[in-house]
Parts: C-alpha cells; structure tokens; sequence
C-alpha cells in the first residue's frame, strides 16, 4: 500500500503563453491566499483534511512521496516549503527514504535556497528547461536563459539534490535543428532524469490565440513524433531509459511520485484545484453526504479536487472546511479504462492478470498477435509493453485494446 502527497502552489512571477495551468501571478488573491502566507493555509488543509480520513475509517501509511507542483512553489521561501513537509510528517509521517520533490523555475533559486531544500529533508529538484534556444524560450514566454538552468542544475549536484529537467516540443516555430539543441544540452547537463513533452494548446491561452489569429503557426503532428523518436534515440544512446512515455531516467532515478499516479496508488492533494485519488478500499468508507448517492459496492474508488480559484479556496479553510469542489465515484468501466490507459504509458506494460483482475475477462491472443504484427505491442507474453511505434499511437493503442475487453 502506498501513499503520496501532492502539494499544489499557484503562484507564477509571469504566466506563460502556452499555459492553462491554475496559476496566478498577483501576490495576494484575498482570505489569506498569498504568496507569504500560502504554507500556512496548505498546512490548515492537511489538518482538516487528516480529520476526514479518520473520520470516514481511512488510515493511509506514512508518506512515500511528496512533489510540489504549481505554478511555481519556488516563488516561496525555501522555509516555507521546508515548513509544509515538516507539517505532513507531524499528520501523516514520513517513511524513511520517501522522495521529496519541488519543481523550479530557474531563475527563481540560487545555491543557498537549494540547500535549504536539501537541509529540509528535499531529495530532487525538477528544473522546468524547456528549451536550450533563446528564441524558443521566447515564443514560450519563459524568463529564464539556457545559463540559468546549467548554474543551478550545477548548484542543485553541489548540495546534493538529485536533478531532473523538463523539455518542451513542438513550439511554434521551433525547427527540428532548434530541438535537437535543447535535447543535447539537456543530456551535457548529464542530469539522472528528463521529461520531455509535446506542447499542448489550449484556445484559451495567450498562445492559442496567437494560433487562430495566425500569428504563430500551428503544432504539427508529425514534426512532433520526429521530435519524440529523436529525443528518444539520443536519450537511449546517453543511457537514459523511457519508463513512461514523457519521462526517461538512469534507471533506478525514475520519479517514483510520477510512477505512483501511473499505478493508481492513493495520493491526497492540497492546494487551489489540486485533485486526489483513492482506491477501492478506501471508497467503501465514503457513504455519507461528503458523496453524491451512490451504490457504495459498485465503487471503485473516487476522485476529489479542491475549489480552484484560491481566495475560494482559503475561505473554506478558514471556516474549518475540506475546500472541496467535487467528488467523483469510479465505477467499474472507468476503472477498466483508467487501468489500460496507464498501464499502456509504462515501460513495465500492462499485465494481462491486471485486465483480466478489474474486467473478468482479457484480450485474445490472436488481438494481440496483431497488435504486435503492426508494430504497436513488443512479443506478446503475460504483460503488454508499448513499442516506440505504439508510444506514438498510444491513444490508438489503449482504444484497441479497449475494444477487446469487456469493459
């Protein structure tokens, strides 16, 4: 059994273009939603949050993760964030060895708020890159230059953090000469982890107005899957391995918070539209009012998540309340569907035990022979492991496999 903690902080110095995330740059959004005083509501809401697993007869184990995401949480005082998982361990514990991680911007932290990361019991550091070419990073509205991210990655080694990097591909503009760059400087890095993934455009971000108004062309899907296979192939010669299809590590580095939402674990989030999961086990606690109606014995588990807009959020704190929009029950056709779809993202594959396990049924040999013959599936044995070719068709792959289970 496992359990994670997402911590969620929505603050940004500037919004970039091509970002739909919960984020905002204002300094203070009301109710006690700012930056300074952000760790002390985080920390109000694991309090009540705590509350209610105990009061629904929910014991988690201690903590084997934590990852602050956002926004930007290095717009915090080190302190601060040091402070937040300082708190999880006084509600929740801590195992020994757990990973505790915050993504940076790079240009937000410098040697000695790193080592007060470390100080404070931080494993790894997630600088987001991007790209290595000026011009690319100023389509992306991104701050930082390339000589930011190679200092504090040095930093980040010095003190004793381990290190990951996140590329971005297929930015308006961005030749295939121009990602080739940010790939090779990324691996001169010689970081243990790098994500890489495809742009998403969203209609409603600065850039995907820029996009319809024909100011930047449009991301191209097949410039995207040349980017992929070559990030791929240079990643694989450096001896980074994929273990997720937008993620490749030394082995043993992999993101073990990542690798925990790929394998459904129970993971509680806290922060402005931050979304928690709980397993089956733990749904058939939940039969009261915080649920709609539902037949409990057909729960799968359910998802949860936080009131986005923040001064929402911290008035619902403040009056002693689980900031809670919603709450979703997982039945059994979308635990089928959520279970192929990660386990086709992984590098470990989908057990066909694990299907047959969550739908009473599994794919036919001869399905997947063909999967296979068409270059989607490696050699079909008890476990259904993505080519490269079904890594770029993985929505093609999880539907047709779909197809042949019972859902």
């Amino acid at each position: 059994m496992t359990f994670e903690l997402y911590v969620h902080v929505p603050f940004c110095l500037r919004r970039c273009g091509y970002c739909d995330f919960n984020t905002y740059t204002a300094v203070d959004l009301g109710e006690g939603a700012s930056r300074s005083n952000f760790a002390n509501m985080a920390i109000k809401e694991m309090g009540i949050l705590r509350h209610w697993q105990l009061e629904h007869g929910i014991s988690e184990p201690p903590i084997s993760t934590i990852f602050f995401g956002g926004g930007t949480p290095t717009t915090l005082p080190a302190d601060d964030l040091v402070r937040m998982v300082r708190a999880a361990k006084d509600i929740w514990g801590i195992e020994a060895g757990a990973e505790i991680t915050t993504e940076a911007n790079p240009d937000t932290v410098d040697e000695s708020y790193l080592a007060a990361l470390k100080d404070g019991g931080f494993t790894r550091v997630s600088f987001g890159m991007q790209s290595a070419v000026p011009h690319v990073l100023k389509t992306l509205d991104r701050t930082h230059t390339p000589e930011n991210v190679s200092a504090n990655v040095a930093a980040a080694k010095r003190v004793g953090l381990e290190v990951s990097v996140d590329l971005i591909y297929g930015t308006p503009g961005e030749s295939v000469e121009d990602w080739r760059v940010s790939v090779e400087t990324a691996l001169e890095l010689e970081v243990n982890h790098i994500s890489a993934y495809a742009l998403s455009l969203e209609p409603t971000t600065k850039m995907g107005r820029q996009v319809r108004r024909g100011e930047l062309p449009s991301p191209d899907d097949d410039d995207e899957a040349s980017k992929y296979e070559i990030a791929d192939r240079l990643f694989g010669e450096a001896g980074l391995r994929w273990y997720e299809i937008s993620n490749w590590s030394v082995p043993g580095f992999e993101s073990r918070h990542n690798l925990g939402y790929w394998r459904n674990v129970d993971w509680a989030a806290i922060g402005p539209g931050a979304h928690s999961h709980y397993a089956r086990s733990t749904g058939r606690h939940l039969t009261d009012e915080s649920l709609p109606e539902h037949n409990m014995d057909e729960c799968f588990g359910i998802r949860a998540w936080d009131i986005a807009f923040p001064r929402v959020w911290a008035h619902q704190l403040n009056q002693a309340t689980l900031p809670w929009k919603d709450t979703e029950i997982i039945h059994r056709t979308a635990n089928i569907e959520e279970t192929v779809m990660l386990g086709l993202r992984l590098r470990e594959g989908l057990p066909l035990s694990r299907i047959e396990e969550v739908s009473a049924s599994k794919p036919a040999a001869s399905v997947l022979r063909q999967l296979h013959d068409e270059g989607l599936i490696e050699e079909p044995s008890t476990v259904i492991v993505p080519t490269l070719r079904g890594r770029l068709l993985n929505d093609a792959l999880i539907a047709r496999v779909l197809e042949a289970v019972d859902c």
